[in-house]
Parts: structure tokens; sequence; C-alpha cells
């Protein structure tokens, strides 16, 4: 959604009304873009939610690097 700044100052609650509803409103002056307005998104970072274990066969990290380490010696 665009819209030009006086615009903004004069309807901002419709158009945080759409940002909160998931709408990013970039605003314009003289033509150019100024602003990006975007919706906080609440929670953990994606990076972080908790999806299924993730599951290696084999030796843990700690055991390999002993592992290589004791046939360098």
């Amino acid at each position: 959604m665009d819209t030009t700044f006086t615009e903004l100052r004069k309807h901002a609650k419709s158009y945080f009304d759409a940002v909160e509803k998931g709408e990013t409103v970039r605003v314009y002056r003289n033509g150019k873009p100024v602003a990006q307005i975007t919706p906080i998104h609440v929670g953990p970072p994606s990076w972080k939610q908790q999806s299924a274990p993730l599951n290696i066969k084999g030796l843990s990290l700690s055991q390999e690097i002993l592992h290589d380490r004791s046939k360098s010696a």
C-alpha cells in the first residue's frame, strides 16, 4: 500500500490498522519514497522456532574430534 506523507498524517489510524493486519505501507514525499511501515512479528525469530529435532547418525562432534586427535598423535 502506498501513500503520501500528507495522507498518512490525515489518516494515520487507517494506515496503522492496515499495518496491524499485516500490510506494508510505503510513504512518499515529493514523489520519492521516504519510509516504509511494516508489521512487527511478535514471537521468536524464525531461526529460533522449534522444529523437528535433528538426528544425525554416527559419532558426536566431540567424539569425532577426539578420534581425529588420537589419529594424528
